[in-house]
């Protein structure tokens, strides 16, 4: 699994602190932003995000997940393999049709 964005609702403080007082709309929209703002360096290449220091928790309520065309690539660019919560501002960009 790859995560290239998330909405941040813990830990703000560090969260700006490491990404030098950016807006929190920019915190984590992208996966550069997103591993600077949650301190994840080279050694954590490979780790799982199901196990500490990590906590990956499921939604408090249902999601309305829309499936996309992936973005930033060009080999099997056209794949529906991006997933982003329907209507969701921390995104790094915005979502593409999943037709190609």
């Amino acid at each position: 699994m790859l995560l290239r964005a998330l909405e941040p609702t813990h830990g703000l403080d560090p969260m700006r602190a490491r990404r030098g007082g950016v807006t929190d709309r920019d915190l984590c929209s992208g996966p550069g932003k997103l591993t600077q703002a949650l301190g994840i360096i080279g050694a954590d290449d490979g780790a799982s995000i199901l196990e500490a220091p990590f906590a990956l928790e499921p939604p408090r309520c249902p999601v309305d997940v829309l499936e996309t065309r992936r973005v930033g690539i060009t080999k099997a660019a056209e794949l529906p393999w991006r997933y982003v919560v329907r209507g969701s501002c921390w995104l790094s960009r915005g979502p593409r049709s999943a037709q190609p």
